[in-house]
């Protein structure tokens, strides 16, 4: 298992960005999943571009 090392004031914004009981590594999860949604609706997007 990796060891990650992060600033204080990113650990401040993971804090406030859990919610309830959430795991750090349950939340990094979900930031990567929205980030790879919002990299495939980019793509995505640019193809329709050239499309229409």
């Amino acid at each position: 298992m990796p060891e990650v090392h992060l600033d204080a004031e990113t650990v401040e914004r993971l804090d406030g960005l859990q919610r309830d009981d959430e795991s750090y590594d349950e939340l990094i999860n979900e930031l990567i999943n929205i980030y790879e949604a919002g990299e495939r609706t980019l793509a995505h997007g640019g193809d329709h571009v050239g499309s229409e």
